[in-house]
């Protein structure tokens, strides 16, 4: 089989995992309990990570869920400046920070955004110890730049996981060390992750992949591995061409041990930012494509929401949702191959 992630292949020449677990089961974290106090009007749908996870408690109980532990001021600083991470952990962001973000400060804020990547870690931790597929229902705060948030991202969950991982990875042992874990990031949300791509550029143990609105925010794009512009209004067929295209380009490039899967639910046609004319359907199948390329190849895939901004909520989550129902399709895929090793 062409292409299979490191870990596989390392498993295969029989180099263990460690702790590799037996009935594996399929794992999401969430930080909801933590709730901004925003003020009135707030365009920020807050409200949709409960109702995801209610959701998920009640249709899809396969997932296993459990509340994310905070990231350490260690992790955020492989990729965060150490007087940022202060400043949001003491509360002395300026008023300009603040602004840029897109929050105001408070304790709530600064503990949810250390949950908010320790959710992202979790994911990727269990996605790499065997359980092949893992999620966190929040995340994908790509806009966050080593030393500042932006567009409603704190800290940046994708580009601290990547990051950790790689360094306990290389603590695995020696035949790890020298194959250093590569990481991908398939990143669909509708906003370029420009945080994540400035962070990794000139770096090619990471690459990134991105398909964003050419005429959206943020509107000075930085320059990532693979970047895909969309036109306003564009649909299903060329959506999912365009996902094909990249896709076709990291195979081409890069070789990744784990994939990092932003599933962004703002390129649906009911979004209030997204500016594209995706369908339910499309998204569906973007995420089948997704799940599938990863599965094909063995590759570990750690999953994050991103954004969604629905004119009604019901219907971002809704389509939430769906992404947690296909992706657990792949997790039965991955915990048959567990049990068929065991």
């Amino acid at each position: 089989m062409q292409g299979l992630g490191q870990g596989w292949r390392l498993a295969q020449a029989g180099v263990g995992l460690p702790g590799l677990r037996q009935n594996i089961v399929v794992q999401a974290f969430y930080s909801d309990q933590f709730v901004l106090p925003l003020p009135d009007g707030h365009r920020f749908p807050m409200a949709k990570y409960a109702l995801l996870r209610e959701r998920l408690e009640q249709e899809l109980p396969e997932w296993r869920l459990a509340p994310a532990l905070p990231a350490s001021a260690g992790e955020l600083a492989l990729v965060h400046h150490p007087a940022y991470i202060a400043a949001v952990a003491e509360g002395t962001l300026t008023p300009a920070q603040q602004r840029e973000i897109g929050f105001p400060w408070s304790p709530a804020m600064a503990e949810r955004a250390l949950r908010s990547v320790g959710a992202t870690l979790q994911a990727c931790r269990a996605a790499l110890s065997g359980s092949g597929l893992a999620a966190n229902l929040a995340g994908g705060t790509h806009h966050a730049y080593a030393d500042k948030g932006a567009g409603f991202c704190v800290f940046n969950d994708v580009a601290v996981a990547a990051r950790v991982m790689q360094a306990e990875w290389g603590r695995r042992g020696e035949a790890w060390r020298r194959q250093p874990l590569r990481v991908a990031v398939i990143d669909l949300d509708v906003h370029q992750g420009n945080g994540t791509a400035r962070i990794f550029q000139g770096d090619d143990s990471v690459f990134t992949l991105s398909l964003h609105g050419e005429k959206n925010f943020p509107f000075r794009k930085e320059a990532g591995d693979c970047d895909i512009d969309l036109p306003d209004g564009c649909g299903d067929a060329d959506y999912l061409a365009a996902l094909e295209q990249g896709l076709a380009e990291l195979e081409r490039r890069f070789e990744p041990g784990l994939i990092i899967y932003l599933a962004g639910m703002d390129p649906h046609e009911n979004d209030r930012l997204g500016r594209l004319k995706v369908t339910a359907d499309g998204l569906e199948a973007r995420d089948r494509r997704v799940f599938d390329w990863a599965w094909q190849r063995r590759i570990p895939l750690a999953m994050t929401m991103a954004g969604g901004y629905g004119r009604d909520i019901a219907i971002t989550v809704g389509l939430q949702v769906n992404s947690y129902r296909v992706a657990l399709d792949y997790g039965r895929r991955w915990q048959a191959l567990s049990a068929a090793r065991a």
